[in-house]
């Protein structure tokens, strides 16, 4: 099977997985704080943290299962388990002004071109 094909149906299984958590986390806790979406990103960066240390350890899985598991489910689930392991990646290779640059500007821009969407939609619609 393609690889681009791997990684869709695992992007479709994790969406899927991550809309159920949102949906379930709303019912459950209610809407007043953003319950499935942080236990998403969590979950998801701990099972990133399983899969690439069994991966490092085991090294005896298929490129093409590394990809569905990773960049496929894990990637629909949240691009947040990404982060994570980028920033560990950083932290492990003894990056620290890297790591400090990459935290802090990955927040920061990506809540300011939101506000900056935001404003532009509000704007001109």
């Amino acid at each position: 099977m393609n690889s681009y094909l791997i990684v869709a149906l695992g992007s479709a299984i994790g969406g899927g997985l991550r809309h159920a958590v949102n949906v379930g986390a709303a019912r459950l806790l209610g809407t007043g704080w953003p319950y499935g979406t942080f236990t998403v990103n969590v979950a998801g960066s701990f099972t990133i943290g399983l899969i690439v240390g069994y991966f490092a350890l085991k090294g005896d899985a298929s490129q093409a299962w590394r990809l569905f598991l990773t960049t496929g489910v894990l990637g629909g689930f949240t691009t947040f388990s990404a982060f994570s392991l980028d920033a560990a990646l950083l932290y492990e290779r003894g990056r620290f002004d890297s790591l400090a640059l990459y935290l802090v500007g990955s927040v920061a821009l990506s809540i300011g071109a939101l506000f900056l969407a935001l404003a532009i939609v509000r704007r001109f619609a």
